[in-house]
């Protein structure tokens, strides 16, 4: 099939990367001509594992091109994927001037019959909107479906290729069939394509998201509230994810979620229901607590000195909001970082992928470590923000002999308390007991 995907960002890079590597013939459009040419050169703008190799090969195999000439996309195309950015307005809700801006391009090159599928997540009633605006700019016969992405930053590529389920909202039987098509090669081994109205579809990706972000804010509060009794998180959380009606997704405790998704989405619904009177209570509260525990690590660490971090040298380990992936967007590590600094700590601070999008943020205000060790000499305490593998078997011995304090504050419970605790360590992690070398 012939595909266009308009926008070149995580979404829009991955799917047309996807659905090349399926034998489409596809070209990602965007109006940013510096990325494209570093994409057409195969310089990716994010990391992503797997994503790198498999433009470079569908570029060569020509199936896969990218350009700046979003319209002349549109015309060659059979199938018009919208991949732009839906970013928070001021007040929470989902800025659709970038979706409805790609809409009136479609209408205004409308050439042939084409099926126009909403991939970024927008509100209830996008798709609608989507429609009237390309009929504003065409009397030619067209299809609008929603079709929102499930990819989880790291394992985008994984996700999209073996899916555990395809959400397509459809206004036709014809449309339908032409993406159960196009779906085809990515759910042959049974998992299933679901089809349903318009409505269903976009509320579905909001729903998932608020989900998934609830079960994180209900296990850090667990957390918080086994340290207070003397339980450990660890346990409860084995206990609780064995039960089927559960499961253990998603109930690992943490320093908070961020990233651009479960953020966004919680802050969007909660716009919806505000608008259509309906109160979300749940959700008020489950974003409260994610900002609350957004703070944990540094009240942990000014616990440690009693409140005085002026002058003291913090290490961190983690900038990016997940392990696999460099985006710092809504990362709890920059919160930790920003509140270190305006206590007067000095922070030097380590990510195998992030550091350059870091340094968008922190400028020169911290110091940059190529490796991990490096933030560690001199260091009066080492704080792990995400749960990169290269920092869950560390050289112990060196980090304490390097360290001017074996303070460690562990966001993700990398370690065994008990180890660290003979190794000479404080051990501070989430929902479990303070370990400490004299215990």
């Amino acid at each position: 099939m012939k595909v266009a995907v308009v926008g070149t960002g995580y979404v829009g890079l991955v799917v047309g990367a996807c659905l090349a590597e399926t034998g489409n013939d596809v070209v990602c459009a965007d109006l940013d001509a510096a990325k494209i040419t570093s994409l057409k050169s195969n310089k990716l703008p994010i990391y992503e594992p797997g994503l790198e190799p498999l433009v470079t090969r569908n570029q060569r195999g020509g199936r896969l091109a990218f350009t700046t000439e979003v319209g002349a996309a549109v015309e060659r195309s059979d199938i018009v994927i919208i991949a732009v950015g839906t970013p928070p307005d001021e007040d929470g809700s989902a800025d659709l001037q970038h979706v409805l801006a790609v809409a009136r391009t479609i209408g205004q090159h409308m050439n042939r019959p084409k099926t126009i599928i909403t991939k970024s997540t927008v509100p209830v009633g996008t798709a609608e909107k989507v429609r009237a605006e390309v009929a504003r700019h065409t009397t030619t016969p067209f299809h609008v479906c929603s079709n929102p992405e499930f990819l989880k930053e790291g394992a985008a590529v994984e996700d999209f290729m073996k899916p555990d389920r395809v959400i397509i909202g459809v206004d036709s039987g014809e449309s339908a069939k032409m993406l159960e098509e196009l779906y085809a090669p990515f759910v042959r081994t049974g998992n299933p394509l679901i089809f349903m109205d318009l409505p269903s579809a976009e509320m579905t990706k909001y729903a998932a998201n608020a989900m998934l972000a609830t079960r994180i804010s209900f296990m850090n509060q667990v957390a918080r509230l086994c340290e207070a009794v003397g339980a450990d998180v660890t346990l409860v959380r084995k206990g609780i994810g064995s039960d089927r009606r559960i499961g253990p997704a998603f109930l690992f405790p943490g320093p908070g979620y961020g990233g651009s998704c479960f953020p966004k989405d919680v802050q969007a619904l909660l716009r919806m229901g505000e608008a259509r009177h309906v109160p979300l209570d749940i959700l008020t509260a489950v974003e409260a607590a994610n900002e609350r525990q957004k703070r944990l690590l540094f009240e942990k660490l000014e616990r440690h000195f009693e409140g005085k971090l002026k002058g003291r040298a913090v290490g961190v380990w983690g900038l990016a909001f997940k392990a696999e992936t460099d985006d710092v967007r809504e990362s709890p590590a920059l919160v930790l970082v920003e509140a270190l600094l305006a206590a007067g700590a000095t922070v030097r601070v380590h990510d195998p992928a992030a550091l350059e999008t870091a340094r968008r943020h922190l400028g020169d205000r911290v110091s940059y470590a190529g490796q991990a060790v490096d933030v560690l000499a001199g260091a009066d305490a080492l704080a792990i923000v995400t749960e990169w593998l290269e920092y869950r078997n560390p050289d112990f011995s060196r980090m304490r002999q390097l360290m001017r304090r074996p303070l460690i504050v562990d966001g993700r419970n990398l370690y065994d308390p008990d180890r660290l605790a003979k190794l000479g360590f404080t051990y501070d992690s989430i929902g479990r007991r303070l370990a400490c070398a004299s215990s």
